[in-house]
């Protein structure tokens, strides 16, 4: 046999064989049951449900946001650096992370709560979804009561519509802890929100007034030199970093946020 007609064959050999396993694979069905997660109703009322687990996880940073302790390490860090008179230092993925970090480990107990009373039977098939829903809210609803202002409630719930108004009196101040316990998630977390926001706002004033007084000491023996052209910045900057550095300013930072979590 010459090489070319070796060739031939071994090319119509090899086209057979893709023909024989585009066959065998045209021949499979995609079984949805194996894909979509086995519970009652139909195959669409399963899809619908994927779709929306997909969704929750899309907008997962999102939640992480709302209802943990993150908002208040943000607003934190980025007073601290913007007291400091830095516009890059840290980098804004290094004060991200460490405030991801941070809220991990403030919100680790309540993660646990919810993953062993609501994540972990569902995911074992032992409870339904709306029961997983409520036993997996709960944790992180005692987390949010324990840390939002009465006022804040107070204001949501006067603005809320009748449709998911609490019980009466479940948002009003001095309300029992069961009371209060009744208050609607779509009504605790932005109150939550804005009171995060608040107390992050008061932590980066206490930051940021120790660094003003070096500017102002700065800045006026700059003047009384008579050194009108030189930016008192250039001065105080390397003065506030060594201050915080010799302070433990990060030690110290750190350690308050975390305690006003306790």
């Amino acid at each position: 046999m010459t090489r070319t007609g070796a060739a031939a064959l071994t090319g119509s050999l090899t086209a057979a064989g893709l023909l024989l396993a585009i066959g065998a694979a045209g021949a499979q069905t995609i079984d949805l049951g194996n894909v979509l997660p086995q519970a009652g109703g139909t195959a669409s009322g399963r899809i619908v449900q994927l779709v929306g687990l997909l969704t929750v996880l899309s907008i997962a940073p999102g939640l992480l946001v709302m209802v943990t302790s993150f908002t208040r390490f943000a607003i934190a860090f980025s007073f601290l650096r913007s007291g400091l008179g830095l516009q890059t230092t840290p980098a804004n993925l290094i004060l991200v992370s460490l405030s991801l970090f941070m809220t991990f480990y403030v919100m680790a107990p309540t993660f646990d709560r919810a993953y062993d009373a609501g994540l972990r039977p569902l995911l074992d098939g032992k409870i339904s979804e709306s029961e997983a829903y409520t036993r997996i809210s709960g944790p992180f609803r005692d987390f949010m009561l324990g840390q939002v202002r009465d006022k804040d409630l107070k204001l949501f719930d006067d603005l809320a519509p009748a449709s998911i108004k609490p019980a009466a009196g479940a948002a009003a101040p001095g309300a029992t802890p069961a009371e209060r316990a009744t208050v609607d998630l779509r009504v605790l977390i932005p109150a939550f929100m804005i009171s995060e926001i608040r107390r992050g706002f008061e932590i980066g004033f206490l930051i940021a007034l120790p660094f003003l007084v070096i500017d102002m000491v700065v800045s006026t023996i700059t003047m009384s030199m008579g050194m009108m052209m030189l930016p008192p910045s250039v001065i105080s900057l390397p003065l506030k970093v060594l201050f915080f550095v010799l302070i433990d300013g990060w030690n110290m930072l750190v350690g308050s946020l975390i305690r006003s979590y306790s």
